[in-house]
């Protein structure tokens, strides 16, 4: 079948992200392992909520998946997301905030659970904790996938975060399947340390049966392959699927590509003001690259563009006038000679 105007279609996790700037100390009364990922109760979220209104707070749309979306629609590529959220004033919030950033709204609302959350902890040196109680988010199903808009999709995004209930690896199952069928390519981010050390059987089994473009960090690749060498485990990972990518923090990335590792050089600060988002822009990078058929190396350039200056602000996405001034940017080529 022809494929639809809705070239990227992603199945997320919508979450309202409330980031809090802390102390390290914070972080240690809270018994927090910082830089990762947490599923917390509603009463741990009290909990965070009470420290929040003593802290700087900001708030915005989040969720992985969901960041990655936005910033390819924020970069003039169409793009939809597909996710539940509670009939709720966050659910509410969430879906006009999609629409003013130009995301095509597949969300499914629910009475049964409220929007999902993640209380961001900020530290000084920039790394950040993540506390998320998924609410509506861990009832999406099957039967919330639209078959139409995977099969028409040129590229299907969604992240190891899927992964945290049978219902939303259902769904994911049955959008990969129809991927397959209409040979929309499959953009798998494994998103987070934990995710792999619960799933790690799965998500090899996963790469190598159904993606095609497949991301990690540093730290991820080393507990998918047992190394701590970022560049074999790009190699390994390269054995298993088309494209893969090994982010390696400030020296860069790695992405093998049919067998063949490029090495992609940092772009941006080597001191970050925030690395909310970072992993999620450098795979809108990437896909924007792939949607407009540059060569691997180009897509792996300009995500690291896009990471490097995601980092230089607080908060996982761009406002409109940078997002304008990226686009403007990449559109002219004036990307390439930064």
């Amino acid at each position: 079948m022809d494929k639809m105007q809705h070239m990227v279609y992603g199945i997320g996790n919508p979450l309202i992200d409330i980031i809090v700037s802390v102390e390290e100390q914070d972080i240690i009364d809270l018994g927090i392992h910082k830089g990762t990922m947490a599923l917390i109760s509603s009463q741990r979220m009290e909990e965070l909520l009470q420290l929040s209104k003593q802290r700087k707070t900001t708030y915005s749309c989040g969720g992985s998946c969901p960041n990655t979306i936005i910033a390819l629609a924020s970069l003039g590529v169409p793009a939809t997301l597909a996710g539940k959220i509670g009939n709720d004033e966050n659910g509410t919030i969430y879906r006009e905030r999609l629409v003013s950033l130009g995301v095509q709204d597949e969300l499914v609302a629910t009475d049964k659970e409220m929007t999902g959350s993640t209380v961001i902890l900020s530290t000084p040196d920039s790394e950040r904790s993540m506390n998320t109680f998924l609410g509506a988010n861990r009832l999406y199903e099957e039967a919330d996938v639209c078959e139409s808009t995977v099969a028409g999709a040129d590229f299907f995004h969604f992240t190891g975060y899927m992964w945290d209930t049978q219902s939303q690896q259902g769904a994911i199952r049955k959008a990969l399947s129809i991927a397959k069928q209409h040979n929309t390519i499959v953009s798998f981010d494994l998103a987070d340390p934990f995710a792999v050390g619960r799933y790690r059987e799965p998500f090899l089994s996963l790469i190598k049966e159904s993606c095609d473009i497949v991301y990690a960090n540093r730290e991820e690749a080393r507990i998918l392959f047992d190394n701590y060498d970022p560049y074999e485990c790009c190699r390994s990972m390269g054995k298993l699927c088309r494209t893969a990518i090994v982010k390696n923090g400030k020296k860069g990335s790695f992405i093998c590509h049919e067998g063949t590792i490029t090495a992609i050089p940092v772009k941006g600060p080597v001191v970050p003001v925030d690395t909310t988002g970072a992993g999620d822009v450098y795979a809108a990078g990437f896909l924007y690259g792939r949607y407009h058929h540059l060569s691997i190396q180009d897509c792996g350039i300009i995500a690291s563009i896009l990471a490097g200056e995601i980092i230089t602000q607080r908060g996982a996405q761009f406002s409109k006038e940078k997002a304008q001034e990226l686009r403007n940017l990449l559109e002219s080529g004036a990307w390439r000679s930064l």
